[in-house]
């Protein structure tokens, strides 16, 4: 994990890999809860059962599920110290090259693209790689927009 003391320090950083984050592992029951939340219930996320037939021979979690794993996937693979906000300002290139199976554990590999001013802080592009051993190809490629606001 790297922490950067400013974000003067953060913006000298662009083109540096930042951190991997620890292993996290999607079961069932997040799959469910995540179902639950967003309403997409297709039989290939939450049918075990029905699932065990498919191409991926079991159920697998939905790509935005993969995806709204980043913010505990991102702080600990960064941080800046000394600012009073950071914003979700969006995120570009959002790819799911692989699918995630159910009970995979995964982690984040972070690498900072770009850092430029904005109006009262910086603006900072991270393209994050949603991997894990059960995949050659990543799980989830994202370029995350965030907003960076000093204290």
């Amino acid at each position: 994990m790297t922490t950067f003391a400013s974000l003067a320090d953060l913006t000298a950083a662009v083109g540096t890999e930042l951190g991997t984050s620890e292993w996290h592992t999607v079961d069932q029951e997040r799959v469910n809860l995540f179902a639950e939340a967003t309403g997409d219930h297709q039989w290939i996320h939450v049918d075990p059962e029905r699932a065990k037939d498919s191409p991926f021979g079991g159920t697998i979690a939905h790509g935005y599920l993969t995806l709204s794993l980043l913010p505990v996937l991102a702080k600990e693979c960064y941080g800046v110290e000394g600012i009073a906000m950071a914003l979700n300002y969006g995120s570009d290139k959002v790819r799911f090259p692989a699918p995630l199976p159910v009970g995979t554990a995964v982690r984040a590999t972070a690498v900072l693209v770009s850092a430029d001013e904005v109006p009262g802080g910086v603006q900072a592009v991270v393209r994050f790689t949603i991997s894990s051993e059960a995949s050659p190809k990543p799980h989830c490629v994202a370029e995350t927009i965030t907003r960076f606001y000093p204290a």
